[in-house]
């Protein structure tokens, strides 16, 4: 079962979701996996470097976190996950990393991939994209993922209609919603619709 949580931008909660999802689903053998994507030296979306960036001439790193603690990898073992792993690619590089990624959900019987593009190399079984509509940045590769989604994440922030308006409304108007209050980010309605794709769940 490989379970993909997405978003149209960064720090919008993807990670409390997956690790929130993880807490509530324990007991289903989970391995995380972060995927963070870096250009030019620095962190997709920031301007300093983050320390992510692969060694020079390597084209990912993939590291496995073995200790809870307030990495983002941290927080799934702190969550309840088995393993939990942070692969990080260049921009534009994640294809690169590919066969390692296909590797790891083989030999997992349970794997949460936080990440939107990691949808271009593998197909998930469930799909939730985050949509914050406080947040005015849309992605562009985000935008194409839309309509892939099972589910889409509302953050409540206080507004009924997003600050982007060059997505139609219809995108997310016909699939299931859950609408979440942070800080908690996990609603068990969110919880059932995850429990009842996996392996062996009634349908």
């Amino acid at each position: 079962m490989l379970v993909v949580v997405g978003g149209h931008s960064r720090k919008i909660g993807k990670t409390a979701v997956t690790a929130g999802l993880i807490r509530k689903l324990r007991g289903h053998h989970w391995t995380a996996v972060k995927i963070t994507q870096s250009g030019h030296h620095a962190c997709a979306g920031e301007r300093a470097a983050c320390g992510c960036e692969p060694v020079p001439g390597e084209p990912f790193a993939l590291s496995e976190e073995y200790e809870p603690g307030p990495t983002d990898s941290g927080r799934f073992l702190a969550a309840g996950a088995e393993r939990s792993f942070w692969l990080r690619t260049s921009a534009g590089e994640l294809a690169r990393a590919a066969g390692v990624l296909k590797k790891l959900l083989k030999q997992s019987e349970n794997v949460i991939v936080e990440s939107t593009s990691v949808v271009d190399l593998v197909e998930p079984d469930t799909f939730l994209m985050v949509l914050d509509f406080s947040c005015d940045d849309f992605k562009p590769s985000s935008m194409r993922f839309l309509d892939r989604a099972d589910a889409f994440v509302l953050l409540d922030r206080g507004i009924n209609a997003p600050l982007w308006a060059e997505v139609a409304r219809g995108t997310w108007d016909t699939k299931p919603q859950f609408l979440v209050k942070p800080p908690r980010y996990v609603t068990a309605p969110m919880t059932e619709f995850v429990r009842s794709r996996l392996p062996g769940a009634p349908r």
